[in-house]
């Protein structure tokens, strides 16, 4: 694994343990950070696997993209379209007032970052 696709998964899993550690929190949990960290891990693991099959990708935050830039080399992934357009709007939908994560926002949040955590590490050939 070269140093460009290490960072990348460093970073994922830094978002990966911190909205582990936001939705496991007893007291105070905040929906809004579980959501924005889930979506933060998959779109770092997503730039990580365009690296590996180094397929060019922009600036974005957007996991339709990312999954869809993915397609050529990963055409299962279709699959997961309805999920990361999810991830995307948690993401950006509850950092400004007036909207806020709710506790089943955040469980579907989480529940998408492991489901597809998994998968990515697998593609780049990580142990679970």
């Amino acid at each position: 694994m070269n140093a460009v696709i290490a960072e990348w998964v460093q970073k994922a899993e830094g978002d990966f343990e911190t909205a582990s550690r936001e939705w496991r929190a007893r007291k105070n949990r905040n929906h809004d950070a579980v959501c924005f960290h889930a979506q933060q891990c998959i779109e770092k693991y997503l730039k990580a696997c365009l690296q590996k099959h180094q397929i060019p990708f922009t600036k974005t935050h957007d996991l339709v993209i990312l999954v869809k830039a993915c397609l050529p080399k990963r055409p299962l992934w279709e699959a997961w379209i309805e999920e990361m357009d999810a991830l995307t709007r948690y993401a950006v939908l509850f950092r400004y007032p007036g909207e806020s994560a709710t506790r089943e926002d955040a469980l579907r949040a989480v529940r998408i970052m492991r489901k597809h955590r998994e998968e990515l590490r697998e593609t780049l050939g990580l142990p679970q």
